[in-house]
């Protein structure tokens, strides 16, 4: 079933009864070649492109719940490419990319909407960092616009500029940056697995691992073992559970980050605003609900669930940024269980375990990651050798010295 103007048009005026389901609902086969654990965005986009762009369709992804029921619908939709190390701009300059043709891509409205993200800043100090930050980001193709104070009015007029403990003096601005909507990117990526032949099971979770002389050669389930020739994890917060299956100890820590959704109210908001001195971000949804989020909650947990302290340091920070904030209600909020690295950067690496991959340690950055997390996963798997942009996502890195610490805040995950 393909989308268009006139396939809408055609079942405004006939009901809406020629609409099929997005994908199917088939039992799981005895073996299959590749099989990836956790059915969120990045594992069916890795399903999606192991299809489309290397031709292999005897995939299975596998998802203890419903599809779509972990970080990828619970997160604030933010879409950029603004980092700064070498070892992470090229790879999320490649995401921004895909982002930009996926819904064509996948024929699927995902509402991907370039309005832009600025981040401010407050001193002297962070104007340098960030013109820095934003040289970085031209050099790698991203684009970067340094904002001085009157631009920053011009674009964000109802921020208040004038605190007298953080008053805003300019902000680095990416045009091309923005937000998208979570839950329809795990939908477009799944229809387009599937109709490609890749079987999404759904309530399908993983108990354990069958490795035999050091390779893994099927999952566990509580749908039955399931044979594989390669079985690559991806499952967010639960990386660590998951791969202690397989007797593996990452470093990695697990931890809940909330996000808030207010009552829906006119445009205001022009794209994706962000705090420089406190941790909070904030953008407005095509509902017009302002969604927003900050800091990690602060403690390890496996619950989908945050604290009210939390709540009360996120809206401090959002009243302190933008005191017009006060006058809108919260309608409701999520906790994400993010995968947390020691340096603050994910993972795409294959393990001491022939045939055993893992994709995590996405910490803040597994949504806008999505597309290219999902290519470059499916490089791997299809060829044993790590993407391009990828290559510095290994899981030996602290071993051997060669850290990715984006925030330089060392091997603080609560930091980060």
């Amino acid at each position: 079933m393909g989308f268009s103007a006139f396939r809408i048009i055609k079942e405004g005026l006939t009901g809406n009864r020629g609409w099929t389901p997005h994908w199917r609902d088939p039992e799981p086969k005895a073996q299959y070649d590749i099989v990836i654990v956790g059915g969120g965005g990045h594992g069916l986009s890795t399903a999606y492109y192991l299809a489309r762009e290397f031709g292999i369709t005897n995939v299975a992804v596998l998802e203890k719940g419903w599809l779509a029921s972990g970080n990828v619908a619970r997160n604030t939709t933010i879409v950029r490419s603004n980092y700064m190390l070498p070892g992470n701009e090229p790879f999320y300059e490649f995401s921004l990319k895909l982002w930009e043709g996926l819904e064509q891509d996948f024929n699927y409205n995902a509402m991907m909407s370039q309005r832009g993200i600025v981040n401010l800043y407050h001193s002297d100090g962070q104007r340098d960092a960030f013109a820095r930050r934003g040289n970085a980001m031209h050099l790698a193709g991203a684009g970067a616009v340094l904002l001085d104070r009157d631009g920053i009015r011009q674009l964000c007029p109802f921020l208040n500029f004038d605190n007298s403990r953080f008053p805003i003096h300019g902000g680095l601005w990416q045009p091309r940056g923005g937000t998208a909507r979570h839950d329809a990117v795990a939908w477009g990526y799944a229809r387009g697995a599937d109709r490609r032949g890749v079987d999404i099971i759904q309530n399908c979770e993983v108990t354990g691992f069958r490795i035999e002389n050091g390779r893994c050669i099927a999952v566990e389930t509580t749908r039955g073992p399931i044979r594989a020739k390669k079985v690559g994890v991806c499952v967010a917060g639960s990386s660590g559970r998951v791969m202690a299956m397989a007797g593996m100890r990452l470093p990695i820590e697990s931890q809940v980050l909330q996000a808030f959704v207010t009552e829906g109210l006119k445009p205001i908001i022009p794209g994706v605003v962000t705090f420089g001195v406190g941790h909070f971000y904030i953008s407005q949804s095509d509902k017009g609900g302002l969604v927003f989020g900050g800091d990690l909650d602060g403690y390890n947990t496996y619950a989908q669930r945050g604290n009210l302290q939390l709540v009360n340091d996120v809206i401090e920070a959002g009243m302190t940024m933008m005191p017009m904030i006060g006058r809108a209600r919260v309608l409701r909020s999520w906790g994400g269980l993010v995968d947390m690295s020691m340096d603050g950067s994910p993972f795409i690496d294959r393990t001491h375990i022939d045939g055993l991959y893992f994709n995590g340690g996405w910490c803040y950055g597994g949504f806008k990651a999505t597309p290219a997390s999902g290519f470059c996963y499916a490089h791997l798997l299809a060829k044993d050798e790590p993407h391009s942009v990828a290559r510095a996502y290994r899981l030996d890195r602290y071993r051997t010295g060669a850290l990715i610490d984006e925030e330089a805040t060392g091997p603080n995950p609560n930091l980060h």
